[in-house]
């Protein structure tokens, strides 16, 4: 606009404009604030009952599924809450009341050692898979499906955390070390853990296992060789891991009740209420105003007042009027005020941020979770909002372990790392691609993203950058030397000439940008313009047909798209898109270096890649622009990839995306970086 036979406006009208919208929409928020009032999302729900209560569950399938908006889920304008989320809510604030008050007596810990001598799976397999030593030390040989050895002897009564401890060994690696893989029944991967050759090594960890679950260890790398040689694992001279115990301790807890039981009742005693062992009280009304207090306190995230919490201590009083015990009367209260909107929503008023308004902002950035004491107390003195304490406890939240969550949930997003699963390379075509890799591509990012923070490097960083991180595995995938082993991460200097550096060559970002077969220019090139530069080009026009690469090599890609390139209609954004799509063909599905396409022979019981035609994939190349052409593009309009980012962030921390008003103050963040 305006139409080409029209004259444009001049630059002092248009800015009479600009101006006339811009003061129009701060005098409307103003009044109505600048974002829609904000749910807490499943994550931050999770976090935030974990903190109130004392307990770590996962309350996200209890709930209804969170909108998306502007590319983040806890954007407010699509956090809705129906009646069918609100029952919900009431479901999940009962169960969390049952996980953090206990009604039972302190649980034995129970400390056991074992070995895997008698385990099933070695005993059943008639040696193919395992070994077993006069020590009983159990040698496993094979990695593959329905290999896993579950933990021996472990099938908890009692949910809570657990002190696992495996003593294991390379064994007959010459000289390098093994890898395995733990998983937990209830909460998945626990780690990967490289051991060292001949030398028992313990690894220790604590998780949360739910009553009646197990766990187990998945070798990595051992391929099934064993099984071919005669006599199979009992004469192999191959690799293998050695286990030689394993020792499980539990469930763990500091003092009994627990310290989220304690949080919200205090020293009150507990007694056998009808068979029940309950928490009960000689002046309940007292009590039940004391523990509301201090609990709507913590979760409001604010100060209390007595009108506050005046409904609540009535509903004690109308339960226990109803013959309710005492503890289920402050049950009901307490599930009540985790179903209130002061506890489910973000109350941020129009205009400058109160203390404590503050204080959740801070929080909910930078850890997905409730304010902890620390910032509670400096809201209620009214001190958070000076500049010298603001920039401490900001300072103080981003070195923070908590900060994990603002890595990973924004790069999640911004970077789509949490696409990482929705397709599945073809085995066929890339046998290299296993869930080692996958993991260690996602914490490549996460680290990388996490040292730009801390560091306080430059934005340009994302763009280029003459380091990043890896293991063993994702160094072979790169063709970096110098990382050993395969899972233990490290900070790696990238040689000159070196075809990584910055998110962009990145596995991950190189996976979630393709479709498990075949790789697009076109989705590239978008996720580069919308992610990085911020400026996502117009949907196609009506009738396009997408375009895929020819892997059989009739056309190259370069040919597919001159037809696009030559139309008017859509030439003008492909002039955008093409460059940086193209420049990342170089990269194939699972983010490795190609020269060619690759095709795999699909006889049937092929389990290699033994047949392949290729195409040059520098054959796609339109106008000779190499990858580093692209970040030199990038790095050239710095301020660009700072206003992209710095509005992300902004969507991200506030709930809400920039508005007309708000571009003087990101074009002021842009000026300072």
């Amino acid at each position: 606009m305006p139409p080409k036979a029209k004259p444009r406006p001049t630059e002092a009208e248009q800015r009479v404009l600009f101006d006339w919208i811009v003061k129009r929409e701060a005098a409307r928020r103003a009044k109505e604030g600048r974002v829609v009032l904000r749910r807490l999302n499943r994550q931050e729900y999770t976090n935030t009952v974990g903190d109130l209560m004392g307990v770590e569950t996962d309350f996200r399938d209890l709930l209804a599924l969170d909108g998306t908006s502007d590319g983040f889920d806890n954007v407010g304008a699509a956090l809705h809450l129906s009646s069918f989320a609100l029952d919900r809510y009431l479901d999940a604030a009962r169960s969390a009341l049952d996980l953090g008050i206990v009604n039972r007596p302190a649980p034995p810990v129970v400390k056991k050692r074992s070995t895997f001598k008698k385990h099933h799976m070695v005993t059943r397999n008639d040696g193919g898979y395992f070994r077993v030593l006069e020590d009983e030390t159990v040698v496993h040989f094979v990695t593959g499906n329905g290999t896993a050895l579950w933990y021996p002897d472990f099938w908890p009564a009692e949910p809570g955390y657990y002190r696992i401890r495996i003593c294991a060994s390379a064994f007959q690696s010459q000289g390098k070390p093994v890898t395995f893989s733990v998983h937990n029944q209830s909460t998945g991967l626990v780690g990967y853990f490289d051991v060292p050759a001949d030398t028992p090594t313990v690894i220790e960890f604590v998780v949360r296992a739910e009553a009646r679950t197990s766990g187990s260890i998945i070798t990595y790398g051992l391929g099934n060789e064993a099984t071919k040689v005669p006599g199979k694992a009992k004469e192999y001279k191959g690799k293998g891991l050695a286990i030689h115990w394993m020792e499980t301790e539990g469930p763990l807890y500091e003092s009994w009740p627990p310290a989220g039981h304690r949080a919200i009742f205090g020293d009150l005693p507990q007694a056998k209420v009808a068979g029940r062992l309950e928490v009960v009280s000689t002046g309940p009304i007292p009590d039940a105003e004391r523990i509301l207090r201090t609990f709507t306190r913590r979760a409001f995230r604010r100060s209390v007042t007595d009108e506050d919490i005046r409904p609540y201590v009535a509903l004690v009083k109308a339960r226990l009027e109803a013959k309710d015990t005492f503890e289920a009367a402050v049950r009901v209260a307490l599930a009540a005020v985790m179903t209130s909107t002061q506890f489910l929503f973000l109350n941020e008023k129009p205009g400058k941020l109160d203390d404590f308004a503050l204080a959740s902002r801070l929080s909910y950035f930078f850890w997905s979770r409730m304010p902890d004491e620390e910032l509670l107390a400096l809201a209620e003195k009214g001190e958070l909002s000076r500049r010298g304490v603001l920039r401490g406890q900001v300072e103080r939240m981003i070195q923070s372990p908590k900060a994990a969550a603002f890595t990973k949930n924004f790069c999640g997003q911004w970077l789509s790392l949490r696409d990482i699963d929705q397709t599945e390379p073809n085995y066929y075509v890339y046998p290299e691609w296993d869930d080692m890799l996958k993991v260690s591509m996602v914490k490549e990012t996460e680290l990388f993203f996490s040292e730009v923070l801390k560091s306080d490097l430059s934005i340009a960083t994302f763009a280029d950058s003459d380091f990043t991180f890896a293991n063993g595995r994702l160094a072979r995938h790169y063709g970096l030397s110098g990382v050993e082993g395969n899972w233990a991460f490290q900070k790696v200097a990238l040689p000159p000439g070196s075809r990584r550096g910055g998110v962009l060559t990145m596995g991950s970002v190189l996976k979630v940008t393709a479709n498990g077969t075949t790789t697009s220019p076109i989705t590239r090139g978008i996720w580069v313009l919308e992610r990085l530069l911020g400026t996502p080009p117009p949907k196609p026009p009506a009738g396009v047909q997408p375009l895929e690469p020819d892997i059989r090599g009739a056309k190259t890609l370069k040919e597919q798209f001159e037809k696009h390139r030559n139309d008017p209609s859509c030439a003008s954004c492909h002039s955008k898109i093409d460059p940086p799509g193209f420049a990342l063909e170089n990269y194939d599905v699972i983010g490795g270096w190609r020269e060619y396409y690759r095709q795999a022979n699909w006889t049937k019981g092929v389990k290699a890649v033994p047949g392949q035609r290729y195409l040059r994939a520098a054959d796609v190349d339109t106008d000779g622009r190499t990858i580093d052409d692209i970040k030199k593009a990038l790095l050239a309009d710095k301020d660009q990839l700072a206003r992209s980012l710095a509005r992300k962030l902004a969507t991200y921390a506030t709930g809400g995306a920039p508005e007309a008003s708000d571009q003087s103050e990101i074009e002021e963040i842009v000026s300072r970086i």
